[in-house]
């Protein structure tokens, strides 16, 4: 039995945030019901890389129900109110505001539902100059000053993941799962407010908390801003190698094993990380000539006998057929998908992940659920 199997989720969501955490309940055995415009969730057209299909919904709505409510419909809030009535539990990310509209004011749920948990993500919550703005991951990164402390010396760049989302996504269900064990002891549900901004800020607490006090961090690509050398050597044979070298132990283990030039640590410029960080440009200057004269087969091995921390700067095409790459194969309306497996891995538990669903899949059986439930 999964943790979650006999709780139930109405997820009001769409785009990603929500569904993420939504997906994570879905795996630990919560029926979720998944409630869809009648054009459904926008995130369905974001690509066709999937059999056609959405990868972001593929990803993120396995083995969820869903229902197709029209919410501007007096009979669609109705079925939404039928549906929370039975719920522990309510996720829900439209634009603030539109669930007040629409009657489903959280006020008037934890008072009508006390035990039900609601969480809510928005772009900058509840209140404040932009709390009416709209927020997607990317507006985030440059708002939060992520953007700006990464990429390289050219300009500000984009994550190449929607780290905002994802981030936000899961800090929501940490969230829901935290109110779910003290629902367990005290019978009480909870209200919990998420945003965007809020875990993003979160995030950059050491890169802020470093501006702050006058070191303001720079984009070095794939460079550490207080580290030397920690970044990319590449081999004679043109292959990329991040290296990171974490201790004065290290470093003449690197230079001794690697480089082949064991007298290196003792030269001033070289003798410990402070010199090494003041002169930057010349230690990655030696140790890259050094790279550049051996192949990637002869530096893998050095590194590796050497206990030096190491990783090939790899492409997706790379990741495809990495060796430790876990894969689960998920149904879907056009066939099965296989994807990167979830990370957590329960010892000894056999973990199932259900279907994908069509649009409105799930409508009918739940529509007739609700009728005997009022008979």
């Amino acid at each position: 039995m999964r943790a979650l199997e006999g709780l139930t989720v109405i997820a009001v969501e769409q785009a990603v945030a929500a569904p993420f955490c939504t997906s994570r309940l879905a795996d630990a055995g919560a029926t979720v019901i998944k409630v869809e415009r009648p054009e459904g969730d926008f995130a369905r057209g974001y690509d066709a890389a999937a059999k056609g299909q959405s990868s972001y919904f593929v990803w993120l709505n396995r083995g969820k129900k869903s229902v197709v409510i029209d919410l501007a419909t007096g009979e669609g809030r109705k079925t939404l109110e039928a549906l929370i009535a039975g719920a522990d539990v309510l996720v829900q990310n439209l634009k603030p505001g539109s669930m007040d509209k629409l009657g489903f004011t959280l006020e008037r749920l934890r008072k009508d539902y006390p035990s039900l948990i609601c969480c809510t993500i928005s772009g900058y919550g509840d209140d404040g100059p932009y709390a009416n703005r709209k927020a997607y991951d990317l507006l985030i990164q440059a708002e939060s000053g992520l953007a700006s402390i990464t990429g390289g010396p050219e300009g500000p760049s984009r994550v190449g993941v929607s780290i905002v989302d994802v981030a936000t996504g899961a800090t929501a269900h940490a969230a829901v799962l935290e109110a779910l064990i003290a629902r367990s002891r005290t019978g009480q549900g909870a209200d919990i407010r998420i945003s965007m901004f809020d875990v993003m800020a979160d995030w950059l607490t050491v890169p802020l908390l470093n501006a702050e006090a006058g070191n303001p961090p720079k984009r070095m690509g794939l460079a550490h801003p207080s580290i030397a050398p920690y970044g990319v050597f590449r081999s004679k044979d043109g292959k990329d190698i991040l290296i990171s070298i974490q201790s004065e132990r290290e470093w003449k283990k690197l230079c001794t094993d690697v480089l082949g030039v064991p007298e290196l640590p003792s030269d001033p410029r070289f003798q410990n990380m402070v010199e090494r960080v003041r002169n930057r440009a010349l230690t990655d200057k030696t140790v890259g000539d050094i790279f550049a004269a051996h192949t990637r087969d002869t530096l893998l091995r050095r590194l590796d006998d050497a206990d030096i921390a190491f990783a090939e700067v790899n492409t997706m095409a790379d990741l495809t057929t990495h060796p430790h790459l876990r894969r689960i194969e998920v149904g879907t309306p056009e066939g099965v998908v296989a994807y990167p497996a979830p990370a957590a891995i329960f010892v000894d538990q056999d973990r199932a992940y259900t279907a994908v669903p069509a649009v409105g899949e799930h409508t009918d059986v739940i529509q007739e659920t609700l009728s005997k439930r009022k008979s």
